[in-house]
């Protein structure tokens, strides 16, 4: 088996020398063929040029560098694009993911997990301005996708290629990976892991990406639920918008015809015609966005489903389980 390891990194000359040593005894134990792909992310520092180094001196080491700074989702795609593996780890380079957990991983891959993600138990981080948004972020983030993980924000994680293959990153969406792939159906677990205080260099994370994270959590959220039926929350909003001012519509007709209650001076009148031009709008946009989504999957071929196995009775006698392709395999 062929073990990726994926490694963004922006400015991380000093940690770079000790992480290669660690992931160096590391798979000195393990009998897979492995490769450890850098991603260097437009760092100024001389992060390049000791990659380039290593990767002189070891075929294990692959080093992807980046013409800008394009952000770790971007690094994190293209590590999962250039990678051979079997097996995908995502890691950060900051020596605070602990390389000797990296078989616990594995281990857990090997029992028939889709995805295994680390969890930072004992997290070696400020609490008012890491720990804390982090945790609420978790909370949210689990209820939200039905996916129940304690740390979502945690890089260590592991992945079999046939699942991260078919996950495309934007924004901030790297730590939504095991949410997304969910949408395919996975078996995950979470693992306790080792944490360590950064030794050098500075963080890369502030408490701004929080508001971004939010973001793309709204559009993880839309298309785990109605990337393939968007007219079924557009529509649902137009219905309920149009109802509640045909309604007030209703009512107030009825006053003037059998009442004899003036209209000319009821701002109501408006928030009900109001409510109902916003009701064709949400539809009409439910309708527009079904031809976008027909679009997204047909141009692409993407299927509305994923195989797991397929079990065929075999001529001779006994089941053959196989597995068929269908875009994910």
């Amino acid at each position: 088996m062929l073990i990726s390891v994926i490694i963004p990194l922006l400015n991380e000359e000093e940690n770079i020398p000790l992480l290669y040593k660690e992931l160096d005894e590391v798979f000195q134990t393990i009998e897979d063929d492995y490769e450890l792909l850098f991603i260097d992310d437009g760092s100024t520092d001389r992060s390049l040029s000791l990659l380039r180094d290593l990767q002189e001196k070891d075929s294990h080491v692959v080093v992807v560098n980046f013409r800008k700074n394009f952000g770790q989702t971007a690094a994190m795609a293209a590590g999962i694009d250039y990678a051979q593996g079997d097996v995908i780890i995502t890691m950060d380079a900051d020596l605070q993911n602990d390389p000797h957990d990296i078989p616990l991983l594995l281990g857990k891959i090997k029992e028939g997990n889709d995805v295994v993600t680390g969890w930072r138990f004992d997290r070696k981080d400020a609490f008012i301005n890491r720990r804390l948004p982090s945790i609420i972020a978790n909370k949210i983030i689990s209820k939200t996708t039905g996916v129940n993980l304690h740390d979502y924000g945690c890089t260590l994680k592991a992945f079999k290629k046939e699942v991260i293959k078919n996950v495309k990153l934007y924004g901030e969406m790297h730590r939504f990976i095991p949410a997304i792939a969910s949408g395919i159906g996975i078996d995950f677990t979470e693992v306790k892991v080792n944490h360590r205080p950064r030794r050098f260099g500075t963080s890369k994370y502030g408490i701004s990406r929080t508001i971004r994270v939010v973001l793309d959590l709204v559009t993880v959220k839309f298309l785990l639920s109605y990337a393939t039926k968007p007219i079924q929350v557009f529509g649902l909003m137009g219905l309920g918008c149009g109802g509640l001012g045909f309604l007030i519509a209703l009512v107030m007709t009825f006053q003037r015809q059998f009442m004899g209650v003036p209209l000319s001076d009821r701002p109501l009148l408006f928030l009900a015609v109001l409510l109902i031009f916003i009701g064709i709008q949400f539809i009409s946009l439910g309708l527009i966005a079904e031809l976008q989504a027909r679009t997204y999957h047909e141009s692409q071929n993407k299927p509305v489903y994923h195989v797991k196995n397929v079990y065929r009775k075999q001529q001779g006698g006994g089941v053959n389980p196989d597995r068929e392709s269908d875009g994910s395999w």
